[in-house]
């Protein structure tokens, strides 16, 4: 009991909790009473009766249940370290374990030793802490080197047992690390022979295959993968003795992509050509530590220049500079508000002190060598000698330093935790501030926010060159994992799923992709990454946007020209941002095409469109250089695309209303179809030859033939032909009779809309509203064409064929389909049986189409549908008497049925205007989040941008405007269709709606 005479009862732990101290007390006596060694029993009898011993014991028990477990557990280790000192014990326990965990040990019992031992280490060094006899240095010095131990015997152990079963040929089996081509570093606190109390470590495992004697026919990778796995389950599995050490091997490189243990040149290469700045940083605490020492240190040799740049670029050196500029240096000097307050990564905590130090020394380290130091303070005091900083604020960050690891030490031997936070509540406080010595609560709050403040002050002044890159809050993406206050921050943002956030911004910056693997394009994306964070966070998804984001800088074949493009116009990452995160489709046409980016910063960009026939001439130059048919289709499929990704944009931007966006991608596929339609048929005619006649005829219905197209409109199509003129088969070297030509010519023109190449599908198509539908042929004879809408087609046939517009054929063609279009619409038709077929399909569509939400603007009753079913039944009731009423686009007829005095003015310009309006929220809804959606549970974001696309106030106000609205059109639909029908004979209508 030697060393209870060295200890001050006055600095020992105060008693936190007199109940947990009185049961302590209690178990040790019955412990005494139960000892049947009597070399035990006196001694713990001495210490209890010892006022010095029991003010230990009592602060112990009432402050730790993690070392009250070990003192009960570890009598005799206790009573040898009051006898004999901290050091002599440790070598003790180190020596015995060596023998306990040799190869031919049972691996059970080998986990057992390790365990037994790492708890004798924490008590003993818990003890010497707690009793004044070491300083901090010699306490996270003697963890560092026990923690060493206790991991280079497991290896020895798993070594040797290689060895016996044959797959790895050992220079020595006594001495099984001795160059084994096998090396494990430390990193961090455990590099830096700094370890804390109950901390993880951090681990790089690397091999040389042509050094390691790997004989099994697994391979050397394998195996060594396979005994680092063993290795981490020797440490790291929890049994009823506890574990031995959390392990963490995710700061070698890239480790979401790279195996557990790297071979020694994939190593190096990818610290020469990928290696970030704050993996140098990291690099500058790496120590081997068990295994091939020689391998290690030549490693650590080879890496010196990767780690110490003697000559340093301004790129590298903002870059260094940005991995402290994340976080956020609080420049106030506010309170710090304790509770629950974090001292390692919080304001003022131990990891800007660590900052402080590495990213000066990556900066200055290269041309000094002296300032190579892997611990902390001793980097601090060689920047000061350097004249990098001053002795004074070396005093004040040391001060802290060695002030908040005692805390953090005091806080992970309550129960063995690896934690940083301070407790939540005033009570825990208390007792922590117990457990550090203090007699009261206010002095220990001080004492903390003191230390704390002067670390943020000294640490805010590196922030004073240059703008903070965190935003508002930390966003750190460095490191293996994310941090709290980091993920918080991502938290306040919006984004649901910080760890996912995290981890793919890390894999950009690892250089997983290509646009991300050259220094400069990485150096670029730091420095953008927090405003590309804060852009996307408002935004309608921002998780979404930012996988959307992942896939574009995947398919990027380089980063640096676009990155310095974003860079240099703000507006641009504005704009991606708000692509990602509203608009998928326009995002996967951006991940195809990144150079559309740069196609915004042309003036004209959010020009209106250019007319039909100046798109045809666009697109004719383009396909000037087609190589041959399929680079044809790639060209048209380019063309289209980046011209409806324009219009995406324009809608997007609110810089075009609907009718606009809608001629602008019905003029599009128009385009499409004229352009095409020539390569199809030469094509054709190489294998079939040429048939005499117009040729084929194509016809829009739907929405392209109204020009009322959205982004994701398919087209319904018609392809006709005229057997008046020309042969009856074809003269090449596949004849075909006319029928068979023009049919498989028109499904070629189909295949050539609708096949996948590099560039992608045109459009879908659908041919449903051909005569007969899907039963019919694909190309019909106009004289067949006839004879069906005379004889046998049904209502919804005549109403759809009100939207029908001729898209390209020859002229002699073209007038005759047009001739017949007008004779069709404009027969006679028996009133009643119209209103009668009219409000039968409506009322099936409704019946087999519900609309599951408001928002289901085509179904809703007073929605898109009731709108066109309007307009088409008027066409088909008056265009007999009134011919001119007729046309495609539903807006246009409401005008000329007032016009005509078929409507009233006032009734047509509110189905206009509903028009427009239901339309504007299809088409905003169609490009953000597709068909299936309910504007009601989007994010405020995007509820706000529909109501700045339909020109309201805010989305509470669009939402009433839209109910209002579709009750209105649904009154005037029941008052025109559906309560005269009502009134009608039973109809004996057998409508059914494609």
């Amino acid at each position: 009991m030697t060393l209870l005479s060295s200890i001050r009862p006055d600095e020992l732990p105060k008693v936190a909790d007199q109940r947990a101290a009185e049961i302590g007390q209690l178990t040790w006596r019955e412990r005494i009473e139960a000892q049947e060694d009597p070399g035990l029993a006196g001694p713990m009898d001495s210490l209890v009766n010892d006022p010095t011993g029991k003010a230990l014991l009592d602060g112990i028990f009432s402050n730790s249940p993690f070392l009250t477990q070990c003192l009960l557990s570890e009598t005799a280790t206790l009573a040898d370290f009051l006898e004999r000192g901290a050091e002599q014990v440790l070598s003790d326990v180190v020596s015995r374990l060596k023998q306990e965990t040799r190869a031919g040990v049972e691996r059970s019992r080998v986990m057992t030793s390790l365990r037994v031992a790492r708890r004798q280490i924490a008590m003993i060094v818990a003890l010497a802490d707690i009793s004044g006899q070491w300083s901090l240095n010699q306490v996270v010095g003697a963890l560092s080197e026990a923690t060493e131990a206790l991991i280079s015997a497991a290896l020895d152990h798993l070594l040797g047992q290689a060895a016996d079963r044959g797959e790895l040929e050992l220079v020595s089996a006594k001495a099984p690390q001795e160059d084994c081509g096998y090396v494990i570093f430390a990193m961090g606190k455990l590099g830096a022979g700094e370890l804390n109390y109950s901390s993880d470590v951090d681990l790089i495992v690397i091999f040389d295959p042509e050094k390691a004697q790997y004989r099994h026919k697994r391979g050397p990778q394998e195996g060594f993968v396979r005994l680092t796995r063993d290795l981490v389950r020797l440490l790291d599995e929890r049994t009823a003795d506890g574990f031995v050490c959390r392990t963490d091997l995710r700061l070698r490189p890239d480790p979401g992509a790279m195996p557990l243990a790297i071979t020694y040149n994939s190593a190096l290469l990818y610290y020469e050509s990928l290696g970030q700045n704050w993996e140098r940083a990291a690099m500058i605490k790496a120590r081997p530590i068990a295994g091939d020492i020689k391998l290690g240190q030549d490693f650590l040799m080879e890496l010196r220049p990767f780690i110490w740049r003697k000559n340093l670029d301004f790129w590298a050196i903002q870059d260094i500079h940005s991995i402290k500029r994340q976080i956020y240096a609080h420049k106030g000097g506010a309170a710090i508000s304790l509770p629950g307050h974090n001292i390692k990564l919080g304001r003022g905590g131990i990891r800007e002190i660590e900052f402080y130090a590495q990213t000066q020394q990556l900066i200055w380290g290269g041309r000094e060598p002296a300032l190579r130091q892997i611990k902390t303070i001793a980097a601090l005091e060689a920047l000061a000698k350097a004249g990098h900083i001053t002795h004074e604020v070396v005093g004040d960050l040391s001060e802290a330093y060695f002030y908040l690891r005692r805390l953090e030490h005091r806080l992970q031997m309550v129960n063995d935790q690896q934690t940083h936070d301070l407790p939540k509540d005033e009570h825990g406080l208390s007792a922590i501030a117990a457990f550090m010595g203090y007699s009261d609560l206010n002095s220990f709050v001080a004492e903390v926010n003191g230390h704390l403040l002067k670390v943020e002050q000294h640490y805010a002044k590196l922030f004073e060159e240059s703008e903070d890159l965190s935003g508002p809050g930390n966003l750190v993406f460095t490191g293996t994992e994310v941090e709290p206050t980091t993920a918080q921050t991502l938290t306040e943002m919006g984004f649901a799923d910080p760890q996912r956030v995290f981890s793919l911004v890390s894999g950009w910056h690892h250089g997983r992709y290509r646009a991300t693997r050259s220094t400069r394009s990485r150096q670029l994306l730091t420095e953008m990454m927090p405003a590309l964070l804060q852009e996307l966070s408002e935004t309608a998804q921002p998780d979404q946007g930012l996988m959307r984001l992942d896939e574009f800088l995947a398919r990027l074949p380089a980063g640096v020209q676009i990155f310095s493009m974003i860079a240099a116009n703000p507006s641009l990452l504005n704009l991606l941002a708000e692509i990602m995160g509203e608009a998928p489709a326009l995002a996967q046409r951006l991940s195809h095409r990144a150079d559309l980016l740069e196609s915004v910063l042309a003036p004209e960009f959010f020009d209106r469109l250019p007319d039909s026939p100046e798109l045809c001439r666009e697109l004719k130059d383009r396909l000037v250089v087609a190589r041959d048919y399929e680079d044809i289709l790639d060209h048209c499929r380019r063309w289209a695309k980046d011209r409806q990704f324009q219009v995406g944009v324009h809608i997007l931007r609110h810089s075009a209303d609907v009718d606009d966006s809608s001629r602008a991608l019905s003029d599009i596929a128009d385009t499409v179809l004229q352009s095409l339609y020539p390569a199809v048929l030469t094509e054709f005619v190489k294998r079939h030859g040429q048939i005499g006649g117009p040729g084929l005829a194509v016809l829009a219905l739907g929405k392209l033939g109204a020009r009322e197209m959205t982004v994701s409109s398919d087209l319904d199509l018609v392809f006709l032909f005229d057997t008046s003129e020309g042969t009856d088969h074809s003269d090449g070297e596949k004849p075909l009779d006319t029928s068979s030509y023009h049919g498989r010519l028109a499904q070629r023109f189909i295949n050539a809309l609708t096949a996948k190449t590099s560039e992608g599908e045109l459009y879908e198509t659908d041919m449903r509203l051909r005569p007969s539908g899907n039963a019919g042929p694909i190309a019909t004879p106009l004289s067949g064409f006839q004879t069906y809408y005379r004889d046998s087609a049904w209502t919804w046939e005549h109403m759809a064929l009100t939207r029908a517009r001729l898209v390209t054929g020859e002229p002699a063609i073209a007038a005759k389909i047009e001739e017949t279009i007008q004779a069709i619409l404009t027969q006679p038709r028996d009133a009643d049986q119209l209103l009668a077929d009219v409000a039968s399909m409506r009322a099936r569509i409704e019946k087999e189409h519900p609309a599951n939400s408001i928002w289901s603007v085509k179904y809703l009753r007073g929605g898109l549908i009731d709108l066109e079913f309007l307009a088409q039944y008027h066409q088909l009731l008056h265009a007999a008497a009134h011919p001119q009423i007729l046309d495609a686009a539903t807006t246009q007829v409401f005008a000329n049925l007032a016009q005509s005095g078929q409507m009233e003015v006032e009734r047509a310009q509110g189905l206009i205007e509903a028009t427009k309006l239901i339309r504007q929220i299809q088409g905003m809804l169609r490009l953000t989040v597709g068909p299936a959606f309910n504007a009601d549970t989007l994010p405020e974001s995007l509820q706000q941008a529909l109501a700045r696309e339909a020109q309201m106030a805010d989305f509470p106000t669009l939402r009433r405007k839209l109910i209002d609205t579709a009750a209105w059109v649904h009154q005037v639909f029941q008052e025109i269709i559906e309560d005269p029908a009502a009134g009608l004979p039973a109809s004996q209508s057998t409508q059914t709606p494609p």
